[in-house]
């Protein structure tokens, strides 16, 4: 959330009064956005303040973190699909490979005690040059049949090991996604351990508590599972104005759907983040906009929000959910979040931070 620093707090302030002051000197009403309740307590960001709490270093190491593990446990996903299709696939040639071996072994254990038939032995065993061609006709037949069951066994087997092989390169590919999806874990827990004054990641940062029920609409992937890229393309609905991304829209959409309706911000011009590219938005807990630090209901429905995205993070290609001090990351779930500056804004106090892919 925007950060403004004393002085900007005072000037913002000051020109906000100086503009009601004229309008209604003039009889103008002011203007808030249309059916959204106005931003209170949210003042525009001075130059050079960090809009959001923390810094811009440990928000680009959990984007990269988070996304780095998303896109390890797609792969993930999309080898053990890929290795439970060629187990089947392979139980399908072993039982072939079974019927055509018993064929082949048949045709052998005939041979064995009668002896092949040869074209020698058609000759010498014809009485007739009408039964001499029926006999090698016979024996065109029977060589063939006994080649194409010797062609299709080898065939078969060759089938089989390769596809034990490729099972084998899935597992060895599930083992370097599974610890690269590790590596990535590390990185952001490590990132959150420097930020939280080298507190212990993994102590602190529990659930914030809230319930969520409603599943939403997944967001669109490519074919082999991942996520496509995307642009600030569409235009951002919400009084930011601006621009985000399809998949943002679809998540504020969703959310939205969800009964979660309160006032939301996404596009923001400048600072770090995922504001600037169109990725992330600022969810209000409070009726009126984005005021002091959520109590009672308003942070039952902050909790409800947060673990709606948190149960839909699949869904909604979320990268992380920020709310009152905490961090949701897909890696390590809730984490403590003490990035901020000791304003709701920045401590996430009193709006709830999506940040999708």
């Amino acid at each position: 959330m925007p950060v403004v620093a004393p002085v900007g707090r005072l000037a913002a302030r000051v020109a906000a009064a100086l503009v009601l002051t004229l309008a209604v000197g003039l009889g103008v009403a002011p203007v808030t956005p249309a059916g959204a309740a106005p931003p209170v307590g949210l003042l525009a960001a001075a130059p050079g303040d960090d809009e959001e709490g923390g810094t811009p270093a440990l928000r680009a190491q959990l984007e990269a973190a988070s996304k780095g593990y998303l896109e390890a446990k797609t792969a993930l996903d999309r080898s053990v699909k890929r290795q439970q299709q060629l187990g089947g696939q392979l139980k399908t040639v072993e039982a072939e490979l079974v019927t055509r071996g018993t064929k082949v072994g048949e045709i052998a254990g005939v041979a064995y005690k009668k002896g092949r038939l040869t074209a020698a032995s058609v000759l010498l065993d014809s009485s007739s040059p009408e039964g001499f061609l029926d006999r090698a006709a016979a024996l065109d037949t029977i060589a063939a049949n006994e080649d194409r069951a010797l062609r299709e066994l080898l065939t078969t087997r060759d089938e089989a090991t390769k596809t034990r092989q490729a099972l084998d390169g899935e597992i060895r590919e599930q083992r370097k996604q599974v610890a690269l999806m590790g590596k990535r874990k590390e990185q952001a827990e490590r990132a959150l351990t420097v930020a939280n004054n080298k507190a212990s990641s993994s102590g602190g940062g529990s659930s914030p508590g809230g319930t969520s029920s409603a599943n939403a609409t997944p967001a669109k992937r490519n074919s082999d599972g991942s996520w496509p890229a995307e642009s600030c393309s569409v235009n951002d609905p919400t009084p930011a104005n601006g621009c985000i991304t399809p998949r943002t829209l679809h998540a504020l959409n969703q959310a939205k759907a969800a009964g979660f309706t309160r006032y939301v911000s996404c596009y923001r011009p400048g600072g770090s983040g995922e504001h600037p590219k169109g990725r992330a938005c600022d969810f209000a807990a409070q009726k009126g906009g984005f005021g002091g630090v959520a109590s009672g209901g308003d942070r039952t429905y902050g909790n409800n929000l947060a673990a709606y995205f948190v149960r839909n993070a699949d869904r909604l290609a979320v990268l992380y959910v920020i709310w009152f001090k905490q961090i949701w990351l897909p890696s390590s779930g809730w984490k403590a979040y003490s990035g901020g500056n000791g304003d709701p804004s920045s401590d996430h106090t009193n709006h709830v931070h999506l940040s999708v892919i």
